[in-house]
């Protein structure tokens, strides 16, 4: 996604955001739960860089809607996960 479609412009956001992206692309293409589930882990580690971002403020907006989108991702790489099982 780009700058202007999520509006937070934090250097760490749009870093991780690339490579979250093209995880994400992946899960989709591939058809097999084993191999989405595979890059799920991958998106999970990645948000993880989110998640725990030390620059974090609770009073900046970008870093609250940041957080949120990382947990929502997260929360559903999980689910991918789940269903390898």
């Amino acid at each position: 996604m780009k700058k202007k479609e999520l509006g937070i412009s934090c250097p760490v956001f749009l870093r991780q955001e690339i490579v979250i992206k093209d995880i994400t692309a992946e899960i989709n293409r591939v058809k097999r739960a084993r191999e989405k589930a595979a890059f799920a882990e991958e998106l999970q580690r990645e948000t993880n860089v989110l998640v725990t971002c030390p620059d974090y403020d609770d009073k900046k907006l970008d870093c609250k809607n940041c957080r949120f989108i990382a947990d929502l991702r997260k929360k559903t790489a999980g689910l991918i996960i789940k269903l390898k099982s």
